[in-house]
């Protein structure tokens, strides 16, 4: 399930469908992805109307294996619904179960609203001065300055260039390293080397 906010940013949510399309036609599993929306139309980010596949309430968060959530811009109202309660009980099914959790950038402050956070390693996009790093940690959150962190089935990255590679380690989780690395290749997708993966975010 990739879950959507009004004011969400496309990149975010495009690195996982591209990744997950892309594995259907080269892997033996087939992905069924679905865009699931609070609204129909949503608005993006920088303006454009996107069409969710279903609405939340016409699913159930049970029949799907892992759940993808994309970041957002306040200004374009992110928050309105990514901190809302129907959002976040969405989170909270998932992390019941423990499936996995992918969020990008700042939709890791829903995972933390949730409360699935607290004790948890996770990061998030943060600026100088770390408003939202300080919003992460009043949750409970450990915060770690890194591009991607992973702390069991949770898995937080810090923006729009770091969504390829948190799209790729959920296929890793939900294949192999073997066939992720395979459709890395397949997509010409760089590898960052071990020091892009410690590298302090600001």
């Amino acid at each position: 399930m990739i879950l959507l906010a009004n004011g969400f940013e496309v990149m975010e949510a495009a690195c996982f469908t591209e990744v997950f399309g892309w594995a259907s036609i080269y892997g033996e599993i087939r992905f069924d992805q679905l865009s699931v929306g609070l609204r129909s139309p949503i608005t993006t980010t920088f303006g454009f109307d996107v069409i969710p596949e279903t609405l939340l309430d016409e699913i159930d968060p049970d029949d799907f294996d892992a759940l993808v959530i994309p970041g957002g811009f306040g200004d374009a109202g992110f928050y309105e619904e990514a901190l809302s309660e129907p959002f976040l009980d969405v989170i909270r099914k998932f992390d019941k179960r423990r499936a996995p959790i992918a969020a990008v950038c700042v939709s890791a402050l829903s995972l933390a609203a949730a409360g699935v956070l607290e004790g948890r390693r996770a990061t998030v996009y943060h600026q100088t001065g770390g408003a939202r790093k300080a919003e992460l940690e009043s949750y409970g959150a450990i915060f770690v300055d890194e591009p991607l962190v992973i702390d069991g089935h949770l898995m937080t990255s810090t923006g729009p260039g770091t969504g390829i590679e948190l799209a790729l380690k959920l296929l890793e989780v939900l294949t192999s390293p073997a066939f992720s690395q395979e459709l890395r290749v397949r997509m010409r997708v760089p590898t960052p080397d071990a020091a892009w993966f410690r590298a302090a975010q600001v």
